[in-house]
């Protein structure tokens, strides 16, 4: 790799050309990049929401969930399949194999809908929400009509206002909800329909045989061809009030014979007693005629029809008044700033278009998206100034300083670059990665300018020292950037939400530690060669005089080194544990006991706190509650937020089937509150002050929060214990068993179980012998109830081209339990009471009804109280391990605590996996086994230090805990290679070990503490969350790094060297004993 600096060095200006063609495009990719609040990737996860109106949590379940749920699991790479059934609404979430497509994903679900689609109850609505999170909404407006009139403005928004957005560049879909829905009531005359033979029926018939379109053919003339249409469209009430109706009017008539006079004349003759008629005794009998004839009625003739608003079934507000809502969803590769801002500018223009209306913008990722970009760039410029402090401090030199100081932005330059060719964004996993690779990227200069620097001292002509140095630490730089580089390897093998998002984050480190690479092994020396100043040079008239003087000058330089502050405070260290290097190691293995101790004591977490500005609360009423109950409740909570100084908007959905955040376990057609907040404000302290609000009203019902790294991802925020069963009585033992077991564990709020809820339930079982004797089958039976209880859907019809459903409506609905044990069933023999024929009782069953694959589930959910939920997960494994649960019932842990189990798992793996490549890549390196295994040995040191930093600042060992030990591995190496790298220079130069050894320690002594603590110094601000921003990723990383650091180089320093004399070593120290005997005999 050296010979990419002779290059440099011979093509000057060729490398001044080229880096600014870098700056300038690295520039133009910086703002080409798209800003995102996480990267943009598909899952394999999806849902099929479905309302149906009116029915049970059984009813749901029966008809719906598992219909759907059985067409679904014939799917190909289906992984799991969970269904929830509640009242009125149906869930069930799907996830397919990782790879593949949400496109698959819906196209499967789609297939499976439609093989169904038939089978499914007529007023039953599936949707099926994609679980991309580009499905999830940047920016959501809420438009009210300051004359209170949402109705007309629905309209307009629909004709006007949604092609508007819609026309913005980078916008996906633009969905308007909460506007007023009409239908179509009919109220029957049924007497009429009885006396003209009619029946609903027939108004069914009638919109099935009228408003087509029929092509008819074609006509051909000296003009050419004609087309032949047949049939009109129905596209108004109008229109559908005047269809006709085909029935039949049957009149009865009486009428008597009229006899021939003839025949009258003969009979007559008969006498009158004959016939005992006036007529010559003989009566004629009378006769009825029956006449059948067809009648053509309109709909109108038989029925009321009203076009009407339809029933209120879900809610919307901002601020606590009644508003539309315009969610805006983007493409997968668009700039979720550039198409907030795109759509906050078209504001002003909606306005003018619709009218005297007030546009609130609900929620809007792109101020999140830039304050915490910027934030995070602020900690980097705050890194990249301690950085460069650090090596102004240690080099003394303001020419230096500049040349190593290059390589940071430079490589950030190449960085974006990278970034732009492979299509990746700017968000916060790829700038955390960026801030954190401030530190590293700087290491390979500093060792390269450190080195020349140390030759130039030594009187060594320009370009010979800058050749000589950048020979000597090349191979080391190179070896430690693919050791470092190498260790993200294993996240590619990491799977799920955490291999999704950290990705990216390893990607862009990657291509950052290469291009500081890069620019320490040329342009770095360039810049040496023009900003360095060269020692004065001296004339000998021998080469031996010039050797000499050489060496004079490089001794005395080395004297002057071994005086400096640095040295007199390392070198008697050195020189006491390598007399004792057994005392050393036993001192070193209790540090690592001592680690392996505090592991207990950390607290654990998933992902954290995502830092926001905004929350979820999510309330759910006591089973039963009507709309009305739902919406005076969320009135109560809204209010309570909105008195809150802090609080800037709140957007209530009462009813909702979700976006796609329903498909990572969102929740769906409850009440649901989303609150932002004003910037700066203590979200922790503001969430309890709430908390304790909303206890104190029980009316309000249960209230929770719904934020941090599990839910704002999708995923649960309890800890769920699952249980499965083939019957519903084991579930019931199974739940009640486990719940009882988890009574007294530590640090959870509450214990909950999803069969605990009940709601009341009005169950009609049919008699079907008695329903059979009067001439009635168990559907007819249920299907009359069904038509009393509520309004029958008998089609659609298109008015003003809208989809309109046609219901037909009772005036006198049963309101009570007895009333509906009255209605009348209509048989063959008069109407009877419902009750003589079906048992009419009043029951509980579960709010909810939830299958996994096929089986019946249900969950026991523990709330954690506190940061330390890997201690809650241990008791919880342990308490459920003792229960013994009947046979068919099965448990397992989920919820939170298994999506942290799984990734802890996974990135585990990925930390032996980067240490075995780091072993590989050092073996490769120094074609040794030995050495490689003392490079290893600093690790472990590492996690000293990052204990003990994650204790005293009271951070929990989370993912990006994780990710940050992952890049330790390739960054406390680096260290060792670069003092083993040196050693074994000298040795090869003929020194012996123990002198190469301290030479070495010695010499890289300045080089290992100026790159660890620019490292160090350059992560501060980022773990001190200066700015004041999430940093739900970057604190907790930079936090163990900075820790894992200080620990290892500490250790490095000492340990390393004891060791490599210890393994090293053993022959010379053979040879030294050999010769002491010698001596010794001959003595």
């Amino acid at each position: 790799m050296h010979r990419l600096a002779k290059l440099s060095l011979n093509n000057r200006s060729v490398i001044a050309l080229a880096t600014a063609i870098i700056a300038m495009f690295g520039f133009v990719s910086l703002g080409a990049l798209k800003q995102e609040l996480i990267p943009s990737f598909e899952t394999p996860q999806a849902a099929i929401v479905t309302t149906y109106i009116g029915a049970s949590p059984e009813v749901i379940d029966k008809q719906v969930s598992q219909v759907i749920d059985n067409a679904v699991r014939q799917q190909d790479g289906l992984v799991t399949s969970t269904t929830t059934s509640q009242a009125n609404i149906s869930i069930v979430r799907v996830e397919f194999e990782y790879g593949t497509p949400t496109s698959k994903v819906k196209e499967n679900l789609a297939s499976a809908l439609a093989s169904v689609q038939g089978t499914l109850p007529t007023e039953a609505t599936p949707k099926i929400l994609s679980g991309s999170f580009d499905s999830v909404p940047i920016i959501a407006l809420g438009v009210s009509a300051k004359s209170g009139d949402n109705e007309a403005l629905g309209t307009l928004l629909k004709d006007v206002g949604v092609p508007l957005v819609a026309a913005v560049p980078g916008v996906r879909d633009v969905t308007l909800t909460g506007t007023i829905e009409k239908r179509i009531n009919l109220t029957l005359k049924q007497s009429v329909l009885t006396a003209n033979g009619l029946s609903q029926q027939s108004i069914v018939s009638a919109l099935q045989a009228n408003g087509f379109v029929l092509p008819a053919g074609s006509l051909d003339d000296k003009d050419g061809s004609i087309s032949v249409e047949a049939g009109t469209p129905v596209n108004s009430l109008a229109d559908f009030e005047n269809l006709p109706l085909i029935g039949s009017k049957t009149t009865t008539t009486s009428t008597t014979p009229q006899i021939p006079s003839g025949l009258l004349g003969q009979l007559g003759g008969l006498g009158s007693g004959a016939f005992g008629g006036s007529t010559g005794g003989f009566q004629i009998p009378s006769g009825t005629t029956t006449t059948t004839t067809a009648t053509a009625l309109r709909i109108k003739d038989v029925a009321t029809v009203k076009y009407e608003n339809a029933p209120v079934t879900n809610i919307a507000r901002v601020n606590g008044k009644a508003a539309l809502s315009l969610s805006i969803v983007k493409t997968q590769d668009a700039n979720t700033v550039a198409v907030s801002h795109a759509v906050a500018k078209l504001i002003p223009d909606l306005k003018s278009k619709l009218g005297d209306v007030e546009i609130t913008t609900v929620f809007d990722q792109a101020p999140y998206v830039e304050k915490s970009l910027e934030n995070l760039t602020t900690e980097g410029l705050l890194g990249l100034g301690f950085a460069i402090a650090v090596i102004l401090l240690f080099l003394m030199s303001v020419r230096s300083t500049i040349v190593t100081a290059i390589s940071i932005p430079t490589s950030v330059l190449i960085t974006f670059i990278g970034l732009n060719t492979f299509g990746y964004s700017l968000n916060l996993l790829t700038l955390s990665a960026l801030t954190i690779a401030i530190g590293r990227v700087v290491d390979d200069s500093i060792v390269v300018i450190e080195n020349i620097n140390r030759h130039l001292s030594y009187g060594e002509p320009k370009k010979k020292a800058i050749l000589r140095s950048v020979r000597e630490v090349a191979g080391a730089i190179t070896a430690a950037t693919i050791t470092t580089v190498a260790v993200f390897l294993p996240i590619a093998l990491v799977s799920g939400l955490v291999g999704e998002l950290f990705r990216p984050f390893s990607w862009t480190f990657t291509i950052a530690l290469v291009a500081s690479l890069f620019v320490s092994l040329t342009i770095v020396p360039v810049l040496a060669y023009w900003f360095l100043k060269a020692p004065a040079q001296l004339e000998f008239k021998t080469e031996a005089a010039a050797l000499k003087h050489a060496q004079e000058v490089r001794e005395a330089e080395e004297a002057r080194e071994r005086k400096s502050l640095l040295q007199r405070g390392y070198l008697p260290i050195l020189t006491w544990t390598q007399k004792r290097p057994k005392l050393t190691i036993v001192a070193s293995v209790l540090i690592l006991f001592l680690t392996f101790g505090l592991v207990p004591s950390l607290k654990t977490d998933f992902i954290g706190n995502s830092g926001s500005n905004s929350f979820v609360l999510n309330q759910t009423m006591n089973p039963g509650a009507t709309l009305a109950d739902k919406d005076a409740a969320a009135a109560k909570v809204e209010k309570i937020l909105l008195d809150r100084s802090e609080v800037e908007v709140v957007t209530t959905t009462i009813g909702s089937t979700g976006d796609g955040r329903v498909a990572f376990g969102a929740a769906a057609g409850g009440t649901s509150l989303q609150v932002t907040t004003k910037d700066g404000v203590d979200q922790a302290a503001l969430q309890a002050t709430l908390e304790s609000e909303f206890k104190k009203d029980a009316s309000l019902g249960t209230v929770k929060f719904s934020s941090g790294g599990g839910p704002a991802f999708g995923s649960s925020s309890t800890i769920d214990i699952k249980v499965t069963a083939t019957t519903d009585a084991l579930l019931n033992k199974g739940i009640l068993d486990i719940e009882k077991a988890m009574k007294g564990t530590k640090d959870v709020s509450e214990i909950t179980n999803s069969l605990a809820e009940k709601q009341r339930t009005l169950k009609i079982t049919v008699n079907r012998m008695a329903a059979a004797k009067k001439g009635l089958t168990e559907i007819a039976v249920s299907g009359i109830v069904a038509s009393s209880m509520k309004p029958s859907s008998i089609g659609k019809v298109n008015i003003s081209n809208v989809e309109t459903s046609i219901y037909v409506t009772k005036t006198d609905i049963p309101k009570t339990v007895d009333q509906v044990k009255a209605i009348k069933v209509p048989t063959a023999s008069g109407a009877v009471r419902l009750d003589s024929i079906a048992d009419v009782t009043l029951a509980s069953v579960p709010v909810s009804i939830t299958t996994e694959k096929g089986d019946r589930s249900a969950k026991v959910m523990l709330t954690p109280d506190g940061k330390n939920l890997g201690a809650i997960s241990a008791e919880v494994t342990s308490r459920l391990a003792k229960v013994e649960l009947p046979a068919g019932v099965a448990a397992s842990i989920g919820g939170i605590s298994q999506s942290q189990a799984d990734s802890f798992s996974q990135l585990g793996l990925a930390l032996l996996a980067a240490v075995a490549i780091v072993f590989i890549v050092m073996v490769a390196t120094f074609r040794s086994i030995a050495q490689p295994l003392i490079l290893l040995i600093s690790i472990p040191f590492a996690a000293t230090g990052a204990f003990i930093l994650l204790l005293a600042t009271d951070t929990a060992l989370g993912v990006p805990s994780l990710i940050g030990m992952l890049l330790l591995v390739g960054i406390v190496v680096t260290n060792a290679i670069v003092l083993i790298d040196l050693i074994n220079q000298y040795r090869r130069d003929g020194r012996p070990t123990q002198e190469a050894i301290m030479d070495g320690a010695r010499q890289r002594l300045r080089p290992i503490l100026m790159t660890a603590l620019a490292t160090i110094f350059a992560l501060t601000p980022m773990a001190l969350g200066v700015t004041g921003g999430g940093g739900f990723i970057s604190q907790p990383l930079a936090i163990v790094v900075i820790g894992g650091l200080f620990s290892s180089t500490i250790l490095t320093l000492v340990i390393v060297p004891v060791l490599y004399w210890l393994v090293e070593g053993r022959k010379e120290r053979k040879a030294a004993r050999k010769a002491a005997k010698l001596s010794a005999a001959a003595a």
